[in-house]
């Protein structure tokens, strides 16, 4: 279901379909973290991305909480935006020998997943207030906040931790 079709009614419908997406988003997160774990070699990269593996993790048990408090299954709808953003650093990852590059371009990546959540993730809590499910904003703001931190986390890694400095001296 695109989110331009038929089967999208209503508001709450389409906050349905939101949640949809974002379900298969972290799902596929949880599906490539490890990966980018193992290609990984700065140590505060790896411990940032392990720790985001975790809260990920807790993310999609509070989407599981979420669909339970609307009434609804769990479950994701195909998000061709996510697999993009996800094959697109498979692809660059594949690409890059050095292993200094291969790090920046795993934080790039990573960057890229969490705006993307962090733009569906504000999206989602506008549409849940107007829609009055103030119990689900609380949980979707958690999952947003932690979003947010882990793109500070990434920015630090890449300036302060010296990975983007390591790369640019390769």
């Amino acid at each position: 279901m695109g989110i331009f079709t038929k089967d999208i009614k209503s508001m709450d419908d389409l906050l349905i379909h939101g949640l949809q997406d974002i379900y298969y988003a972290e799902q596929q997160i949880l599906k490539s973290l490890p990966k980018m774990i193992d290609k990984a070699t700065n140590r505060d990269l790896v411990a940032g991305l392990k720790n985001h593996l975790e809260e990920t993790k807790n993310q999609v048990e509070r989407l599981d909480k979420v669909f339970a408090k609307l009434g609804k299954q769990p479950s994701g709808t195909q998000c061709p935006a996510i697999e993009g953003i996800v094959r697109e650093a498979d692809d660059t990852a594949g690409e890059i020998e050095d292993k200094a590059v291969l790090d920046a371009a795993i934080v790039a990546a990573a960057q890229a997943v969490e705006h993307y959540e962090i733009c569906r993730y504000g999206t989602l809590i506008a549409w849940a207030e107007q829609l009055g499910h103030d119990e689900i904003v609380r949980s979707l703001t958690t999952n947003l906040n932690e979003e947010k931190a882990a793109n500070t986390k990434l920015n630090t890694v890449a300036l302060r931790k010296g990975v983007n400095a390591k790369a640019s001296a390769a």
